[in-house]
């Protein structure tokens, strides 16, 4: 397979280019990728001179070279995507929407349109665009209950927002066309390359620095914890097995809430918990996520395998050790 990977500097897309390169030696990856702020030259440093792997600068909401890359005379013709790349830092989306609008819907629009334009109505049968979402786009889930795919998009917040738009284009662009477009809907994610803006990883390199750890409003908005490994081996599944204009949540059944996770990651590293420091809510923060992974589970034969606990630690030591990837 000729695969584009967009938004590949990424912590999941660098993860999952890893992933393909690995499992699947036939493949070939094309990374395009802005590098905007959550995207790592050194996350795919060791791969650069693999000649499978193909790293392109540039925004997926550049038209002419989204063409470009689609029209198969530099690489041969495209035979799936993967859309990762996306603005998602939410505190940055409250602070400045616009630049999330832009990558996150209009940029999706111009994949779209690309694929539409440039496979051959004859080869859609093997085509698959599989885009990538958040859970955050249903919005915030009471003290029980789970998300489902049949449940309705309610975001409250501009990153999650712009993540609901670009599905629903993908949504339209399988009925109207019928482009074969599979959607997933992951729960946070975490482990090794994750932006330090991040909660988790925020948490560790702040306590491995002795430097205080934020923590909004009272600590108690809780998150369903997923593996990167076990994220990966989903959006594998679903690329190749999902159905055209389906969507499958992901989720590991693994809830938690801030506070905690940090106290997990104080523990682990030896340090005082006078080290946290309660700060003023997020706008806008939902109180809770939680996913049903039931249709992914029984319809692809995927299941979590990462226990928490080991995968937390996993990520902690990753962390002690790549200190240049997070600190240089």
């Amino acid at each position: 397979m000729n695969l584009l990977i967009t938004g590949g500097l990424g912590f999941i897309g660098s993860n999952l280019i890893r992933y393909f390169l690995d499992k699947y030696p036939a493949y070939r990856i094309i990374n395009l990728d802005a590098i905007s702020w959550g995207a790592h030259l050194e996350s795919l440093a060791d791969r650069e001179a693999d000649p499978r792997y193909t790293f392109i600068q540039g925004s997926i909401s550049d038209k002419a070279l989204v063409n470009e890359i689609f029209s198969g005379e530099r690489f041969g013709p495209i035979e799936g995507v993967i859309n990762l790349a996306a603005e998602s830092h939410v505190d940055r989306s409250i602070f400045d929407p616009s630049i999330f609008v832009q990558t996150n819907v209009a940029g999706t629009q111009v994949l779209l349109g690309a694929a539409l334009r440039f496979i051959k109505k004859d080869e859609l049968g093997r085509f698959r665009f599989l885009q990538v979402s958040t859970d955050e786009v249903y919005g915030s889930l009471g003290q029980a209950g789970y998300f489902t795919e049949e449940r309705p998009l309610r975001p409250n917040n501009p990153y999650a927002a712009t993540k609901a738009a670009a599905d629903l284009l993908c949504r339209a662009y399988f009925h109207t066309y019928s482009l074969p477009v599979v959607t997933t809907r992951a729960s946070n994610t975490y482990g090794p390359y994750q932006d330090v803006e991040k909660f988790i990883p925020l948490t560790i390199t702040a306590l491995l620095n002795d430097r205080p750890v934020p923590i909004y409003g009272d600590g108690l908005n809780v998150r369903d914890w997923l593996h990167i490994t076990d994220h990966c081996l989903a959006l594998d599944l679903a690329l190749h097995g999902g159905r055209p204009g389906e969507v499958y949540n992901i989720g590991a059944r693994s809830e938690r809430t801030n506070l905690e996770i940090a106290k997990m990651i104080l523990h682990l590293l030896g340090k005082s918990e006078s080290l946290l420091t309660f700060v003023d809510d997020r706008l806008g923060h939902d109180r809770r996520y939680a996913i049903d992974p039931t249709k992914i589970e029984r319809e692809l034969g995927w299941s979590p395998k990462t226990n928490f606990n080991a995968g937390l630690l996993e990520t902690i030591q990753w962390y002690e050790v790549h200190r240049n990837w997070w600190n240089g």
